[in-house]
């Protein structure tokens, strides 16, 4: 990697020549693959966008120019080539560089982007902010052929023309969002990139350029040749039609072409989309092949086939999500399950290959999902949608109006409930305890273990009622119970597990284990018996059970993987001071910050969700 060394930053660029270039490339997917398969990241989007990104620093400056890349999947060769190169190594870890651009990162990430879609209309802030301002520079959207669909992106294409502010958007084409695309613009997309235009584009602009006669812009030229451009860009272009010009297909993989292409854009006067085609994975056989499979990875993962790698013994949640749903489709043929872009994520590969008919993923549309959904729930189905905490935070509304206004019975998936690692702020599923506990109709519950998980679901079906249930990033226990055999309890009810005196800690869904394991170090370190509680319901909370234990209690500690702030220790202490209880109520989890990329056991630590800690709090607990 020595030519890397040698450029440093998007500087060194323009004095390599073509030869250069093809190394630095190389050099270039060699450092992203050996960071990524170390520290996990999305690996197949980055190795595409490698040509893409060099020849946007080559004709664009970062130190005046504003480039904003669309969610950050596709943006690490950005990173490293914006003085992040010693840092590389450290992406994602804690402490470290962050996998997605963000704004206190560095001068060069112009937005802090973790979920899709928003580049687009962030690129038109600046730039109508840059002409209010008077002032003079070009920005640039970054945006992938998934993102495109989401109705954000729509929203802002369709205000392009009527804000009358220039922006360059650079349409990333690669077929595929995370898992293939779908959906209409799928198709069109498919169609411009077959359309046999470009050559004859790019030759017609450089004759006309060619001839154009002192002082006269490229628009006016431009303008000249209307309709000549309307009949050499067939099939109908949505872009042209809502009034933003579009160029392209170009090969993205070709550094000089898309120089070319990018040189006349700066000298438009207009807003335009400039459609790259690009391949996922590029450079790398095996992601080439399975780029469904390296968009994202894990730490230490390894870069060879799937079917070679070993499978774990243990479930994860999402897997054991989609048995459960897979067998209660077995049964009741009103059981359909949805998703968006997140077939691979929330495991259903495996249902959709059963049930093809009764599956949908809708792609980067959280907001049509859940309304979707909704609307199948009202006309007589049992819709599940399987979606992260981060990504429900999108369709927020649509819960509120469009389910359980209605009272209509959709199941809530929740994954990624809690911390999820490396991927960081933006993913994080942290909030949908506090927003969801205020929605009037809703039932919020989560699971211990996996028969609790089949229980919850089998009593959605019985009961018909809007229900969220939520569960946290890894492997799902099978059972979890404080004897040999174990009776599941009733609807609506909190579990008390061991029953001690003095001390009582309550935990829900993932912080279970975690009170658990406190009961275990209190006992036969320091002969303390307390009692445990598993709280199973957050909405509406089991306050009968608790109003007796506090009685019996002097200290109650709770503890959940969601922000403190409006949270279940929240409602719990107010509960507890309301009806004069005569115990003192400590909760433990999420401060009122954002928490960085770390490991999910550094985040936990961060926040002092540690058995240790616990332990701590009841010995060094006064009245």
């Amino acid at each position: 990697m020595e030519l890397l060394k040698s450029v440093k930053n998007f500087r060194g660029l323009n004095s390599l020549t073509k030869e250069q270039i093809d190394l630095l490339c190389a050099d270039i997917r060699e450092l992203i693959i050996k960071v990524t398969l170390e520290n996990g990241g999305h690996l197949a989007s980055s190795l595409g966008s490698v040509e893409l990104t060099i020849a946007l620093l080559k004709v664009f400056n970062p130190d005046s120019d504003k480039i904003i890349f669309d969610v950050g999947h596709q943006a690490y060769t950005y990173k490293i080539l914006t003085d992040r190169l010693d840092a590389f190594n450290s992406m994602r870890t804690k402490g470290g560089i962050a996998g997605f651009p963000r704004m206190d990162e560095s001068p060069y990430d112009f937005f802090t982007t973790g979920h899709s879609s928003t580049s687009i209309s962030a690129a038109m802030g600046y730039a109508k902010a840059r002409d209010i301002r008077q002032e003079d520079y070009n920005v640039v959207a970054v945006i992938g052929d998934g993102a495109l669909i989401n109705g954000v992106a729509f929203e802002a294409l369709n205000c392009i023309e009527s804000t009358n502010s220039k922006v360059i958007i650079i349409l990333n084409d690669n077929k595929m969002s995370i898992n293939c695309r779908v959906g209409g613009m799928a198709g069109h997309l498919a169609r411009l990139a077959v359309n046999p235009t470009y050559k004859k584009f790019k030759d017609f602009i450089k004759d006309r350029c060619r001839i154009m006669k002192s002082g006269e812009s490229l628009e006016t030229a431009l303008g000249l040749i209307k309709t000549k451009l309307k009949s050499l860009l067939l099939p109908t272009n949505i872009f042209e039609e809502m009034g933003i010009s579009y160029w392209g297909p170009f090969d993205g993989h070709n550094v000089q072409k898309l120089e070319e292409a990018f040189e006349l854009a700066k000298n438009y006067d207009k807003s335009l989309v400039i459609h790259v085609i690009t391949k996922k994975g590029k450079g790398s056989k095996v992601a080439e092949e399975y780029p469904d499979y390296y968009h994202g990875i894990g730490p230490n993962s390894k870069l060879i086939s799937p079917e070679l790698l070993s499978e774990s013994a243990n479930i994860t949640w999402s897997a054991a999500m989609e048995r459960c749903l897979n067998r209660l489709a077995g049964k009741d043929p009103r059981v359909v399950v949805c998703t968006a872009a997140m077939k691979d994520g929330t495991k259903l590969n495996n249902f959709a290959e059963t049930y093809p008919n009764r599956f949908f993923d809708v792609g980067i549309s959280e907001e049509h999902l859940l309304i979707f959904a909704a609307g199948m729930a009202a006309a007589g189905m049992r819709p599940a949608v399987c979606i992260y905490s981060t990504f429900l935070q999108r369709a927020a509304d649509q819960v509120v109006h469009d389910v359980c206004l209605s009272k209509l019975p959709v199941l809530l998936g929740i994954d990624r409930a809690g911390f999820v690692g490396a991927d960081g702020e933006t993913h994080h599923g942290l909030l949908d305890v506090a927003w969801l506990r205020s929605v009037p109709e809703m039932t919020l519950v989560a699971p211990r273990d996996i028969e609790d998980l089949n229980f919850f679901v089998n009593n959605w079906i019985e009961r018909g009622i809007p229900l969220a249930l939520r569960y946290s990033r890894g492997d799902a226990p099978q059972s979890i119970s404080s004897g040999i055999s174990r009776k599941v309890a009733e609807w609506g009810k909190a579990e008390i597990l061991i029953k001690g005196k003095d001390f009582c800690l309550i935990g829900i869904g993932s912080t279970l284990p975690l009170m658990l394991e406190a009961s275990e170090l209190l006992k036969n370190s320091n002969n303390i018996e307390v009692t445990v509680v598993d709280l199973r319901f957050i909405k509406p909370i089991d306050f009968v059970t608790l109003k007796e234990v506090f009685e019996k209690h002097k200290l109650i500690i709770t503890a959940e993987e969601s922000f403190l702030t409006g949270g279940i220790g929240e409602a719990i202490a107010s509960f507890a001071n309301k009806n004069g209880c005569p115990c003192k109520v400590i909760s433990v989890g999420v401060p009122d910050r954002f928490i960085s990329h770390a490991t999910r056991k550094q985040q936990w630590e961060e926040c002092e969700l540690t058995s240790q800690n616990i332990v701590a709090m009841c010995l060094d607990y006064e009245d």
